[in-house]
Formats: C-alpha cells, sequence, structure tokens
C-alpha cells in the first residue's frame, strides 16, 4: 500500500504554499473508495487488505472504516522521511497509547493528547493537541512547515451544503491559497477530493470542528 506520487511544491507566492506530501488512504486500495463508500464493493473483497497489515480482510474491513488518523500519521511520516509502518502496527501502538479505546459498540478516538504524546514519544516529531485551533490560524502553520489533522464532517469530500454536524473525520491539511485550505482526504475520491484537494474557506466552515493536531519537527 504504498503512497502516491506527491506533487511537486508551490512555493509561497501570493499567499500560496503547498507542501509536497505523499497520500496514503485510509482503504488498501484507494480506486476502490468511492465503490467502498458507496457498498458495491465490500472492503473485504479489497484484494490489497494484506497490505494494511492486517490478520484477516473481516479485520481490514473493520478498521479501514476507522482509521482515517493513521492514514494521516503515514502520509506526514513520509513528507518527513520516516518508516512508513502499515495502518494497522500504528492503530496497535495508538491502542497501546490510549489513543483509541475498544469498546462494545466499537472504537473511541482517535483522542487527540494521547495520540501527541505518542507522535512525539516514538517519532520525535512535534506534536500538538489543539482542542481549539481556529481556522485563521492555518496559513501561519503551513506557513511555518506544519502539517495539521483537521476534524471535519465527511461530507467535506462533495461539499455538501447542509452537513448535520461537524467533525467526525480527520483530513491533513498541507497546503493553503488565499482562497482555500488544500487537503489530502484519506476518504476522498480519487480525481476530484482525494489528494490535493482545494477545499474554500467557506465549505470548510461548514464542516470543520474547529480542532485538531499539529504536527511538524522538532525546532
Amino acid at each position: 500500500m504504498g503512497p502516491t506520487d506527491p506533487a511537486p511544491p508551490h512555493h509561497p507566492t501570493h499567499g500560496t504554499l503547498i507542501h509536497p506530501v505523499p497520500y496514503y488512504s485510509q482503504w488498501a486500495s484507494p480506486e476502490l473508495v468511492p465503490a467502498i463508500i458507496a457498498g458495491t464493493v465490500p472492503a473485504t473483497e479489497d484484494p490489497r487488505w494484506p497490505e494494511y497489515g492486517a490478520n484477516s480482510p473481516e479485520e481490514y474491513a473493520w478498521w479501514s472504516w476507522r482509521l482515517c488518523g493513521m492514514a494521516c500519521l503515514r502520509m506526514a511520516l513520509a513528507f518527513w522521511r520516516h518508516p512508513v509502518p502499515t495502518a494497522m502496527g500504528l492503530a496497535t501502538a495508538c491502542l497501546d497509547a490510549g489513543a483509541y479505546v475498544r469498546h462494545e459498540d466499537g472504537l473511541r478516538g482517535l483522542i487527540y493528547a494521547p495520540f501527541a504524546s505518542y507522535v512525539e514519544r516514538r517519532w520525535g516529531l512535534l506534536a500538538q493537541s489543539r482542542p481549539q485551533l481556529p481556522r485563521e490560524e492555518l496559513p501561519a502553520l503551513i506557513g511555518a512547515g506544519r502539517l495539521v489533522l483537521l476534524s471535519v464532517h465527511p461530507a467535506i469530500r462533495d461539499a455538501d451544503p447542509e452537513p448535520p454536524h461537524r467533525g467526525g473525520h480527520l483530513v491533513l491539511a498541507i497546503g493553503v491559497t488565499p482562497n482555500h485550505v488544500v487537503i489530502h482526504n484519506p476518504s476522498g475520491f480519487p480525481g476530484s477530493s482525494q489528494e490535493f484537494a482545494p477545499v474554500d474557506w467557506q465549505t470548510l466552515d461548514r464542516v470543520y470542528a474547529g480542532r485538531g493536531v499539529v504536527l511538524g519537527l522538532q525546532d
């Protein structure tokens, strides 16, 4: 489950900066995301499921719907040239760190504070849990070389004008322009909302929960 090739970097001209971050989907086969989300192809039928690090198609299918945060972390690790574990390898480590908690009804997480502590301890990166993260800070953070996990509604992929709530899904902010935040969306659709996807600020305001995790190199 290798990343897609990054696009060439865009430099900070006229307020635009886009980091050349490799892309990972939260599913093993990015091209199958529309069919998996639509339910026309069960995740258990993803032929690349072993690359996820799961022990069975069923284990892969259960976790793949929940590991948007691990996809974002894999992208960040690849960008800063760290080894990139499987999604299940990172999920297991985050379970041990308290960033995920299994319960009878599913999975609680990603829990930002223990996740940030794990990232700093294990990977030596700067990681800041931000329960309050105004979107107005994003241009300065991206300009300082940071990548930002943003809590958004999954409707960010299709610009739903009336999402039922904000938050519930994580995307990675990798760039800004005067009119957009540029994201890698682990559950985005190929060719439209998956990688290097511009999201205008008005759309972001409809789906963004105002919280996230800031990642970067240690100063």
